[in-house]
Formats: structure tokens, C-alpha cells, sequence
């Protein structure tokens, strides 16, 4: 697992020993961020399911302006540490420990960009998607992003699924702000 481009590029990361765990491929991250580059440099981001940060890592390693990670497993948090000790002097993050709704709903912020990549067996990526309209965490133009081992179906309360890819077994689900017809 590696850092694909920006200031850090090539900088390898700690991982997480064991197969429990699964981070972002680097084929799948590398993926993801050619749809997004535009928008990470200057972004608020959140990286909600953080486990070792690989993606929050990549948005401070492209210029974002700030990531917030979090994660409810302490030893996600313990690797995401060993992570951002390798930017040395960065400070434009936050990290927080604590359940995906507990963190949602005390959050004031609106993001630019928002990573829900839950364990694959969970729902608390729909259930994370549905907080997300009604506690306004979206800035303008602001998309929200899904990860899971398959395709979304059903409903996010206020927004709307604009694009969905696929690489191997893993998603990528893209929602927007869903256009409210008067």
C-alpha cells in the first residue's frame, strides 16, 4: 500500500497485519482518484471509515486543505498513526475515534469530499449516506463516496447516485446533493 501521487508520492504505508482487515486497493484507489483529482487539491474532506487512512493520506498527499479521520477500531487508529507520522509536519487533519454516527452527528463542517468505506459486510455505509443530507455535511458541489464488494441499490435520503464503477469485487458509488424539483 503506497501513497499514488502528489507530495508523498511512492511513500509507502503501514498496514494492517492479518487478513481482517482490508484497505483500498492500490489499483482501486488509483481508479478512484482519476475520477476525482479535480476536486481533492484545497478540499475538506472526511475520511469516515478511515481504517489506515490510504485515502485521507492521498487527499493531504494532493493538497487538500483538510482531512478529518475516523475510525471506531483503536487499531485502525494505531496504524493511521504510524501513517501520519511519515508526513512529517503536516498538521491539516483531525483524527476522532468513534461509532460512524457518533462522529456524524457532531460534526459542523461541510466536506467536499466523503469516503464511506465500512468493512464490506456492513450496512453503516447506506446507514452513514443517510445522515449525511439531513446534517447538511456536504459543501456545494460536494460528493459523497460508497466502497463496498456490491453495486448500491435503494435509496439515500437527499442524494442522489450519479455513477457507479466497478473494479473487481469492489464498488465505487458516487452521490451528489439529489436536485429537489419545486
Amino acid at each position: 500500500m503506497r501513497i499514488i501521487s502528489g507530495k508523498y508520492r511512492s511513500l509507502v504505508l503501514s498496514e494492517f497485519k492479518g487478513r481482517d482487515i482490508r484497505p483500498t486497493a492500490d489499483r482501486v484507489k488509483e481508479s478512484l482518484f482519476n475520477i476525482i483529482s479535480p476536486r481533492v487539491a484545497g478540499a475538506r474532506v472526511l475520511d469516515l471509515f478511515c481504517g489506515s487512512g490510504g485515502l485521507g493520506l492521498e487527499c493531504i498527499s494532493r493538497g487538500a486543505q483538510w482531512v478529518h479521520f475516523n475510525d471506531v477500531s483503536p487499531d485502525s487508529l494505531a496504524v493511521l498513526k504510524k501513517n501520519l507520522a511519515k508526513l512529517k509536519g503536516e498538521t491539516n487533519y483531525a483524527v476522532t475515534n468513534c461509532d460512524y454516527s457518533v462522529c456524524l452527528g457532531t460534526l459542523c463542517d461541510k466536506f467536499d469530499l466523503i469516503f464511506l468505506d465500512p468493512p464490506y459486510r456492513s450496512d453503516a455505509g447506506v446507514g452513514a449516506l443517510n445522515a449525511i443530507s439531513p446534517r447538511k455535511l456536504l459543501a456545494e458541489g460536494g460528493i459523497a463516496v460508497l466502497e463496498r464488494d456490491r453495486p448500491f441499490s435503494g435509496e439515500a435520503r437527499g442524494l442522489e447516485l450519479f455513477d457507479e464503477r466497478k473494479y473487481g469485487i469492489t464498488y465505487l458509488s458516487f452521490f451528489k446533493e439529489a436536485d429537489i424539483q419545486q
